[in-house]
């Protein structure tokens, strides 16, 4: 007679639990974004993602240097112009805001992986994500117009010093125009990171307060994927894959790890990257202000739950907190 099957066995003790654990969670899977505000001289509270800030440029030596003792290896720039208009003019600037901000970072730490987000809602006076036109008294997005910009605030950024390019606009052809833009300048050894599958979520809340880029009117379902949608999933990402894409990425995460997991099973090969998002994040926060929720195991279980549906590394505001929860 065969022995009686216990699972428990392997649950008894911790020193086993970990030698057995499947999924790991390390600083080196996180990526922290940061917003870089121009002109400011304080650091700017976000007050719906409690513990962060807009930066001003002069802000970075700090900030830089606690992700570094923290053990963090990546960060995502946002950047708030000066000044906006209807084309988004500074993000392709070489003394634009993000152009500034890389050219600071990697003066303090040369090491640090710079990614890029590419993209035009914090830079247009209208919030929208690249050039808008008229189409029978409604306005929208001019993909192919807004494609031309996307190579030159790309290629903007690689001259700055960044690392990955990560277009988040949802453009068709984004990643074809920017990889060939990038290759024609001498640029052919940045890898692009695209934000394969973005969908239309409630989840962007606070991030459009941190990083000002709310649409002034409409909204983003005409190039954003639709929420009830699986299938287009395939597509979505294939597209960007023979277009020339390194990485790819899902976005939100915590709400979306079906998708993970489907992304992952189709293209095992490619690194995958999840956005954990600012309402993911502030969801957590806000329940643990509350004292409804243990924080720290509530958001470690987030992030390993995510790494577990698939993703190779995370973009969290949780990054800095979960570092160091990681290490203790």
């Amino acid at each position: 007679m065969f022995p009686t099957t216990r699972l428990r066995r392997l649950r008894h003790n911790a020193a086993v639990r970990d030698l057995v654990k499947e999924t790991q969670l390390n600083p080196d899977d996180l990526i922290l974004p940061l917003f870089i505000k121009h002109g400011i001289t304080e650091k700017n509270p976000i007050k719906s993602m409690p513990g962060h800030y807009q930066l001003g440029i002069a802000h970075l030596e700090d900030e830089i240097k606690e992700i570094k003792k923290l053990g963090l290896k990546s960060v995502l720039l946002f950047g708030i112009p000066a000044s906006k208009d209807g084309v988004g003019s500074d993000s392709y600037q070489d003394h634009g805001i993000i152009q500034t901000a890389i050219k600071k970072i990697k003066s303090i730490a040369k090491d640090l992986l710079v990614i890029t987000d590419v993209c035009f809602c914090e830079y247009t006076d209208h919030g929208h994500c690249g050039v808008m036109t008229e189409h029978n008294h409604e306005f929208d997005v001019d993909n192919d117009k807004t494609l031309e910009l996307l190579v030159k605030q790309a290629v903007s950024h690689a001259r700055a010093g960044a690392d990955v390019i990560a277009p988040s606009g949802m453009m068709d052809g984004m990643v074809q125009a920017i990889r060939k833009g990038l290759d024609n300048a001498g640029f052919a050894h940045l890898p692009i990171l695209s934000y394969a599958m973005k969908y239309a979520s409630s989840m962007y809340g606070p991030f459009r307060d941190a990083a000002e880029g709310a649409p002034k009117f409409g909204d983003r379902r005409t190039h954003q994927a639709d929420y009830h949608n699986v299938n287009e999933v395939y597509r979505e990402c294939l597209l960007d894959v023979n277009e020339g894409a390194d990485m790819l990425m899902v976005k939100p995460a915590h709400t979306y790890l079906d998708i993970l997991c489907r992304v992952k099973t189709r293209f095992p090969e490619l690194p995958l990257g999840a956005y954990h998002t600012s309402g993911e994040f502030a969801m957590i926060k806000a329940a643990a202000s509350n004292g409804w929720i243990d924080e720290r195991a509530a958001a470690l279980e987030v992030l390993t739950g995510i790494r577990r549906a698939g993703a190779d590394f995370i973009i969290t505001y949780y990054a800095k907190e979960a570092a160091q929860w990681l290490r203790e």
